[in-house]
């Protein structure tokens, strides 16, 4: 007998399973039968790719067993197996990381934690919700020797070598005294009604009940086995949508994919012609915990002719799509497709293709509730979309919202279009925004002045990380063109022949500036872009480096830093009587003031932090 320690992960999660998430014991059945489902598809497809098991006689099936007087539960499947390496691995340590991010995402909240155990491909250790000990015998198709996997729950488990005639696993759960309810015979099959009902291979209960046996004066009490089918055993997506009811795709969306929460919405279509294929494609209503981590499972399987291929293939939608749950099932591809073989495929690009214009013309017509659910849970991915997928940029721009300094809420592009087109003597077509990582900073940013005054929407875009390498490749959109206010000049207050008149007068001044400041600034210059604070920086947008900013991010260095340009407000009450102050401290140390609080009113930190707290307080006593 050979004992190990689990991972440290798993420990932690045992412990939870044990102690903490009671709300909704149930699931673990769900699980098992999960299990044992996958096992049963990889068999299905090993016996048609592989020559050692095409002749082998099959048929699928699911068992469980009640035993009331040994207050257990046996769940059996007749799949691939396992052998001693892989009941370690995927029963002692961590898989893909997934117990790792599961114990990320725990929230305390016994409901959705639950829900999270099948999202993270935990679910087999929920047998310990309701298990005081846990066997499972295993054999790997092909292979000779059986292997026995036994824990309490604790910190140890056991495998050791036994005997098992058949491929495939049970797991033999010993019920913990409070979990006798599981050994009901109606409870078990409400439970895989709920949770089962549509997995393809057939799921048998076996149980025993008391009843009247015999006949006349010889009929006695005695107990009587039982088996039956609980589930419907039909693959949902093969029927024709006119066969299928809302709470069909509920139900199987719920089993496949452990979701509680019902889908925003689901897309189910079949093509034929040229090419034969049936897509059922689900948006969850909830985005998938694991959604920006590199190690993020993907949500659609790929079925050929029924036969189950895989559900780990990145590839089968575009990235940014990576929330969308569902099935391909083509029948023109062939079974022993290999991985390297559906990158290149060329079946698979032109269902791809479709089905990406599919579930796009399915988020535009959702309704406004869902919709504002979807922009609040995949605006990010469809961002990501824009940059990506140039195909479909026009759609998704049609899709993505953005904050407006204008507007409470969320707006779409054609609307801004819509608003600025309506206002009186408009002739400029340009979509102004403004990007940064604080939407409060943003929106008190001096840069937005001018605008305000010239009653011009400026779109906020707080996600700084992405929006600074999408929005500038987005060039125009339906003919407008998308304008960054921190590059370019501010819509003029005073004409041209009044700014010239300001800088030349205020040329003295701005020289003086520029000495004090040094190589901190890129330049100081007059602005009319400002009506209520004295300064404010802007980049230089002529930098070469500005533009590749986005480039070094990609790469994960660090960005360089870009000359700033100091602007200054020839109105403001500051400005005027610091540009005819002679006490030479009290400008050095207001220069150096203008710049660092223009810096923090743009999010932005003074390069010297305590320098700068030392000259506000010094100007204060002065002015006390």
């Amino acid at each position: 007998m050979a004992k190990h320690q689990f991972q440290t992960e798993i420990g932690q999660l045992l412990h939870l399973m044990t102690h903490s998430l009671y709300s909704n014991r149930e699931i673990f059945l769900r699980e098992l039968i999960s299990n044992a489902n996958d096992a049963l598809d990889k068999f299905n497809y090993l016996r048609l790719t592989d020559e050692k098991f095409k002749e082998q006689e099959w048929s699928p099936k699911i068992n469980i067993k009640l035993d009331k007087e040994d207050r257990s539960i046996a769940v059996s499947d007749n799949g691939i197996g396992m052998n001693e390496e892989d009941l370690i691995n995927n029963l002692g340590t961590i898989a893909k990381s997934g117990t790792r991010a599961f114990l990320e995402q725990l929230t305390g909240d016994a409901k959705k934690d639950n829900n999270l155990i099948g999202q993270f491909g935990v679910g087999f250790y929920s047998v310990f919700m309701v298990a005081e000990r846990v066997d499972v015998i295993s054999k790997k198709a092909g292979e000779e020797t059986a292997y026995k996997f036994s824990s309490d729950g604790t910190g140890e488990f056991d495998v050791t070598p036994v005997v098992k005639d058949e491929h495939g696993t049970v797991v033999y759960l010993k019920l913990k005294e409070d979990a006798t309810e599981f050994l009901d015979h109606w409870r078990v099959k409400e439970i895989v009604k709920k949770y089962s009902d549509h997995i393809p291979y057939p799921i048998f209960l076996h149980y025993e009940v008391e009843e009247n046996v015999g006949e006349g004066d010889k009929v006695e009490m005695k107990k009587v086995k039982k088996s039956e089918q609980v589930n419907e055993a039909k693959a949902l997506w093969t029927l024709p949508k006119s066969e299928l009811k809302k709470e069909d795709y509920v139900e199987f969306y719920s089993t496949l994919w452990h979701d509680s929460e019902e889908p925003l919405t689901w897309i189910h279509s079949k093509a034929e012609g040229t090419l034969e294929y049936t897509t059922l494609f689900y948006i969850p209503r909830t985005a998938p915990a694991d959604i920006f981590r590199a190690d993020f499972q993907p949500g659609v399987k790929l079925y050929v002719k029924r036969v189950f291929i895989t559900d780990d293939e990145k590839e089968l939608l575009p990235l940014y799509l990576r929330f969308v749950r569902g099935i391909i099932d083509s029948e023109d591809l062939p079974l022993n497709v290999s991985r390297e073989m559906l990158q290149e495929n060329r079946i698979l690009a032109n269902i791809k293709q479709a089905s990406v214009k599919k579930i796009l013309a399915a988020i535009k017509k959702l309704d406004e509730e869902k919709f504002d659910r979807f922009v609040d849970q995949y605006n990010k991915l469809i961002k990501e979309g824009i940059y990506t997928d140039h195909l479909n940029r026009e759609t998704l721009l049609e899709i993505v919202r953005y904050k407006s300094s204008k507007v409470e809420g969320l707006t779409s592009l054609d609307d801004y279009i819509k608003r600025a087109g309506e206002r009186e003597g408009e002739t400029k077509q340009e979509i102004y925004y403004l990007i940064g990582d604080d939407e409060h900073v943003l929106r008190n940013s001096p840069l937005l002045e001018a605008y305000k005054k010239a009653d011009l929407e400026v779109l906020i875009m707080d996600d700084k990380e992405i929006d600074e390498i999408v929005t500038p490749s987005i060039g125009e959109y339906k003919g407008w063109k998308l304008v960054d206010i921190a590059t370019v000049d501010a819509p003029e207050a005073e004409d041209k022949e009044e700014l010239e008149k300001l800088n030349e007068e205020y040329t003295p001044f701005i020289e003086k500036l520029k000495n004090i400041l040094g190589d901190a600034v890129k330049d100081v210059r007059v602005t009319t872009r400002l009506t209520e604070s004295p300064s404010c920086v802007v980049p230089d947008s002529s930098d070469p480096m500005a533009s590749m900013r986005h480039l070094f991010r990609q790469m994960g260095q660090e960005e360089p830093e870009l000359p700033l340009i100091l602007e200054i407000n020839p109105e403001h009450e500051m400005i005027k009587k610091l540009s005819t102050m002679e006490d030479e401290k009290v400008l050095e140390e207001s220069a150096w003031v203008l710049l660092d609080s223009a810096k923090l009113a743009e999010g932005l930190e003074p390069k010297d932090k305590v320098a700068f707290s030392r000259r506000i307080a010094d100007l204060l006593s002065r002015a006390l």
